[in-house]
């Protein structure tokens, strides 16, 4: 695209420092700016777009990172409960079967 816009402008250079262009040229080095100008101006509408959405899909992914460490801090809290939970049951059971031990030795 770029290439065309340079290759265009460099065209018209020629032409013009040629000094020998006739109407017939003119008209068709004009119909080629035209043209150059209007790719130019579709391209930088085509790049804010383009801006655009990857501005919201970095949004998006910030907001997808955020919830995705809460959703591991909560995760990580779970965890610490049952381990918590496993400790205190396996307390209970350990107390449990001494006292029945206990109990059957007498």
């Amino acid at each position: 695209m770029m290439k065309k816009v340079a290759l265009t402008a460099a065209l018209m250079m020629v032409v013009g420092l040629s000094g020998c262009a006739s109407t017939d040229s003119v008209k068709k080095a004009q119909a080629t700016a035209d043209e150059a100008k209007s790719l130019a101006q579709q391209a930088s509408s085509d790049a804010t777009a383009a801006k655009s959405t990857a501005d919201s899909a970095a949004s998006a992914a910030a907001d997808a990172k955020r919830m995705a460490a809460n959703a591991q801090n909560t995760a990580n809290s779970a965890a610490q409960a049952a381990a918590a939970a496993q400790s205190c049951c396996d307390a209970n059971s350990e107390k449990l079967e001494r006292m029945f031990k206990k109990s059957m030795s007498k």
